[in-house]
């Protein structure tokens, strides 16, 4: 078959968990013999080496730029109010991807059926009329901002954010009913995604792979004191997620393990997050290896109150042999046995305690 992919993000390097899942299913397609031509927005730190890496098994990579600013931000939100439809969906609405997708399907060439990756790149699938579609959703998004409001004391930010939720849940039900088939990475929110969108839609669970001999058994230093946030710091969940690790966990640690180290490794940290640093928290921004971190982590940390699909980041911890500790919610979506594998707490006091306990 002659495939057409569409992603948000270019799927490699497998820095981040959607890039993971984006990756190996854009790789099995064409290891299955199908001619892929991947069509993928790109940020200004993508490399030309990674374009051609994925050349290798693509039949061709199209890429259009990802245009952000806080103030076409502005734009978008003004205009979402306006509309009722979601930020974040409107925000990635591009004519360059528009022109370039049009382009593609005025060629003589013909493509069998499109592939969607995530809810943003549903709207450019629909614009193929004709071509069977498939949304690899990885997850019930609106889930996102619903569980972030709930943790939110801002009333407008709290306000805004329950309003976003309505208007993705919303878009999603419509959406998923357009797909010929929608796929997911966990159980929980093909349910979801179900209820969504009425019983009659096909919906198929696929869990995010990783590669273990990809990402070898760390070698720990003798007495590791480093507790180690690994994420994307401009994913909101994330940057929630590790400022109430800050303010109401770690000073419990820190009470009954002075010399303990706190460090936030991650791509674009907000002001809020490099505002932490300190005598105990180190805020380092994105590192191409962090093997050097890991080597001297006594805990894994995935302190999230709000999450979908399944964090990637928890299936590398256990190819590199790091102990994790992680909310609920952040490990949900996988088969973790806690108290084997993975410690699990809920309130600022049980996750202080079972890292007092690895240290």
């Amino acid at each position: 078959m002659r495939l057409l992919m569409l992603t948000q993000i270019l799927p490699y390097p497998l820095d981040a968990g959607a890039k993971t899942r984006a990756y190996y299913v854009l790789r099995h397609q064409a290891e299955r013999g199908h001619q892929v031509t991947l069509v993928s927005f790109t940020r200004g730190d993508d490399s030309a080496a990674s374009i051609a890496h994925l050349r290798t098994f693509c039949r061709a990579v199209h890429t259009v730029p990802m245009v952000r600013s806080r103030s076409r931000d502005l734009t978008f939100l003004t205009a979402s109010l306006l509309t009722g439809r979601s930020f974040i969906i409107a925000r990635d609405t591009d004519t360059g991807m528009w022109q370039l997708l049009d382009a593609l399907l005025a060629q003589t060439e013909h493509f069998d059926a499109v592939h969607a990756d995530q809810l943003w790149m549903a709207q450019y699938a629909l614009r193929c009329d004709g071509l069977p579609r498939i949304l690899d959703a990885h997850n019930a998004v609106y889930l996102i901002p619903q569980r972030l409001a709930q943790n939110e004391r801002n009333p407008l930010k709290r306000l805004l954010l329950q309003r976003e939720a309505r208007a993705l849940e919303r878009y999603e039900a419509e959406v998923c009913r357009r797909f010929e088939r929608v796929v997911t990475v966990t159980e929980e929110d093909r349910r979801l995604l179900q209820t969504l969108a009425g019983n009659g839609r096909a919906m198929t669970v696929i869990p995010i792979c990783v590669d273990p001999s990809a990402k070898p058994l760390i070698g720990r230093s003798h007495h590791p004191r480093r507790l180690l946030i690994l994420g994307t710091m401009f994913w909101p969940p994330n940057v929630a997620g590790t400022l109430w690790f800050a303010r109401e966990v770690l000073p419990r640690v820190l009470r009954e393990v002075p010399d303990a180290l706190l460090t936030i490794v991650g791509k674009n940290p907000p002001p809020e997050v490099r505002a932490l640093a300190g005598p105990n928290v180190a805020v380092t921004g994105y590192v191409a290896d962090p093997i050097p971190y890991l080597a001297e982590s006594a805990a894994f940390l995935v302190p999230l109150q709000a999450a979908g699909g399944m964090r990637v980041k928890i299936l590398d911890a256990w190819c590199w042999g790091i102990p994790i500790v992680s909310t609920t919610i952040g490990a949900e979506g996988i088969a973790v046995r806690p108290g084997e594998n993975i410690l699990i707490a809920d309130d600022a006091e049980a996750f202080a305690a079972a890292i007092i306990r690895l240290l």
